[in-house]
């Protein structure tokens, strides 16, 4: 990766048109060929970019352009749409070159899979009585994240979100009425399990009939042990 922190202007012509005035800002080119122009604001956003496949080529300015100022001139072509990313470089304070190597890419903790993993291995979490049947449980329509039965026996269908929403809930609705299609599994019931349960969620899910279940994935994982908390 490329490092440059110079005082520049950009113009950006393709499907649209857009400038960016003389300013200090942070051009940043990458090993897959993006080239992506930062200020010190708005987060990650880029204030414009090129993304790959495109190649960047660099020109001495003309004299109009060395009259105003201008040390060197990017373009940055895009292959296949002709799209246009002209970086007007004034003065250049910093400029290096950094190799990165083999990025392994985002490991994410607390999804789904470690959530179902948890609760499977923490099925009492449901309630008392609760026994695992088996988890990813196979339907016609997908897999159903945990198979349960109840204190009596009963079978319990148990869907997994990290963000419970809506089509969570529907996704469910449709395991049930598919799962209580089987006598030996009927009747089943439900529980709409996640972190988070947003509002309108909860209240599609009660008025179903089915159960609502919040998980606290640090307490579940021992991180946190909410016996010992003031709140």
């Amino acid at each position: 990766m490329r490092l440059v922190l110079a005082r520049c202007s950009v113009d950006y012509a393709g499907r649209l048109s857009a400038h960016l005035p003389l300013a200090t800002r942070l051009i940043l080119v990458k090993a897959d060929g993006s080239v992506l122009v930062h200020s010190d604001s708005l987060s990650y956003k880029p204030l414009n970019w090129m993304s790959p496949p495109c190649t960047l080529s660099e020109f001495e300015p003309d004299e109009d352009q060395r009259a105003a100022g201008v040390s060197a001139v990017w373009k940055v072509m895009h292959t296949k749409t002709a799209d246009l990313l002209l970086i007007s470089l004034h003065e250049v304070l910093h400029d290096s070159s950094h190799e990165l190597g083999e990025d392994p890419g985002l490991q994410k903790d607390g999804v789904e899979a470690h959530l179902q993993k948890l609760l499977a291995e923490q099925i009492s979490l449901l309630g008392d009585g609760h026994r695992l049947v088996r988890r990813e449980y196979m339907t016609a329509i997908g897999p159903v994240d945990i198979l349960a039965t109840d204190g009596t026996g009963s079978t319990v269908a148990v869907e997994i979100k990290r963000r419970g929403d809506i089509d969570g809930v529907e996704q469910l609705t449709r395991y049930l009425e598919l799962l209580n299609r089987d006598p030996l599994l009927a009747p089943v019931s439900g529980v709409f399990a996640a972190q988070e349960i947003k509002p309108q969620a909860r209240t599609l899910a009660i008025d179903r009939g089915i159960r609502c279940l919040t998980l606290d994935y640090d307490a579940m994982r021992g991180v946190d042990d909410p016996h010992s908390r003031l709140f």
